[in-house]
């Protein structure tokens, strides 16, 4: 889903949430390199690392965050930063889990 508005809220970003899949996320807002996104995976996390700089604010749920070969317990307001092709992923996280998350940039980082 791409919404022509420029700001949305997170409540309405939750609603376009895919039902049925594992790993649920939709991207809201895009502009040229940019993606701005909701993502809340249900039971665990299966992404792998990614082409472009991501960043993570927390909105809701708790649990931990692994990075490369470190694991750290995160909360809501919380902001990760995971450059291009790091291996990272959320463990543990509560139901209610969700964050956003921004990805920029050219492909392999900056």
């Amino acid at each position: 889903m791409i919404m022509t508005d420029w700001m949305f809220s997170f409540e309405s970003a939750l609603a376009a949430l895919p039902e049925g899949t594992e790993a649920r996320f939709t991207y809201p807002l895009r502009h040229g390199s940019m993606r701005i996104g909701i993502y809340a995976p249900h039971g665990h996390d299966p992404q792998a690392p990614h082409e472009q700089d991501e960043l993570y604010i927390i909105a809701s749920g708790t649990g931990f965050f692994v990075k490369k070969d470190e694991r750290r317990p995160f909360k809501p307001g919380d902001a990760i930063f995971v450059e291009a092709h790091a291996r990272h992923r959320f463990e543990d996280f509560s139901d209610d889990f969700a964050t956003w998350v921004i990805f920029w940039g050219p492909k392999g980082g900056e």
